[in-house]
């Protein structure tokens, strides 16, 4: 048996709190559950660039499908960072980044997380611009919540 009860917040009326009162056979052993019902709102990022989906080889940004390496900020999305695999990585393609004063940059290195030897983004580290290596899909959804909290950051994807 059980019996379930509804509040709604006042002070926000899209949070709904559900308590369930069950019962396991004798009064004195009713428990309250509680369960929170969140309603979701798609927002609206305007013009900065979101991923909007990744595969094993590809990634979309604002719906435009990539199957190359490509470099993603909230303005643009660059296709000029030429990596030919990830074991190809210098210093140079680190310097890269330089121009754009991200205060983190996120790697992708593709289906799997890998991760270069510091000496290669040393530059980077030195100017205080963190550098995080992940799998392609875990890139993704982190630039995802940096770029909607206005942060400045930038997603550089290998596939």
């Amino acid at each position: 048996k059980s019996i379930k009860l509804n509040f709604q917040n006042q002070t926000n009326p899209h949070y709904q709190i559900t308590q369930i009162v069950a019962a396991s056979g004798s009064y004195l052993n009713w428990k309250i559950l509680w369960r929170l019902t969140v309603k979701l709102h798609l927002a609206n990022f305007g013009d900065t660039n979101m991923f909007t989906a990744h595969g094993a080889d590809h990634v979309m940004v604002n719906r435009v499908r990539y199957d190359h390496t490509i470099v993603v900020s909230a303005q643009e999305v660059r296709e000029d960072w030429i990596v030919a695999d990830f074991d190809a990585l210098a210093e140079g393609h680190f310097a890269y980044f330089l121009p754009f004063q991200p205060e983190i940059i996120l790697i992708g290195t593709g289906a799997r997380q890998r991760f270069a030897h510091p000496r290669l983004y040393r530059a980077l580290f030195e100017l205080g611009i963190g550098v995080e290596f992940m799998d392609t899909s875990a890139a993704c959804r982190t630039y995802n919540i940096l770029a909607a909290e206005d942060r400045k950051v930038i997603a550089a994807i290998m596939l």
